[in-house]
């Protein structure tokens, strides 16, 4: 049995298609990890300067919901090519906790074919990052590059 999964390219998609992702439980250890490396500020670091702070209690760097947004949607979203970005606009509505369960689902909202390369498209891809209370977390619009599949881009 072929367990591979499907990809798509440019010309089998369509506006409204939707990916759904897996769940990703977040931990207070993987939101200190992720801070000290990457966004070491108090209120992702530490318990008592969080509870003081803006947020009221720990809080994941947006940046590391992020990508925790973009494993799902590697792992979901099943463009034939990858995921090739030319450019986004994230908001992050709420803050993500410890204990928190991310899934992310998205939707594509338009599909541009290149005037000048036939091969190719730019899909705008909508990503909704929910907690396990179907509260957002964080909101996504991409800018992906996708190919066509034969006509020079895909196989």
């Amino acid at each position: 049995m072929d367990n591979a999964i499907k990809t798509v390219a440019l010309d089998e998609l369509a506006v409204g298609d939707r990916f759904l992702s897996r769940e990703f439980p977040l931990n207070t250890e993987q939101i200190k990890a992720f801070a000290r490396d990457f966004d070491p500020q108090p209120f992702h670091l530490d318990e008592a300067a969080a509870a003081q702070s803006f947020f009221g209690g720990l809080a994941a760097s947006g940046w590391h919901t992020a990508a925790i947004t973009m494993r799902l949607m590697v792992e979901s979203v099943p463009f034939a090519d990858g995921l090739i970005g030319a450019g986004v606009e994230i908001s992050w509505p709420r803050p993500t906790r410890p204990g928190d369960v991310l899934h992310a689902e998205s939707t594509i909202i338009g599909i541009a074919p290149s005037k000048s390369r036939p091969d190719r498209g730019i899909v705008t891809l909508q990503t909704d990052t929910f907690n396990q209370d179907g509260e957002p977390v964080q909101k996504l619009v991409s800018k992906i590059l996708v190919f066509v599949r034969g006509a020079g881009g895909l196989p």
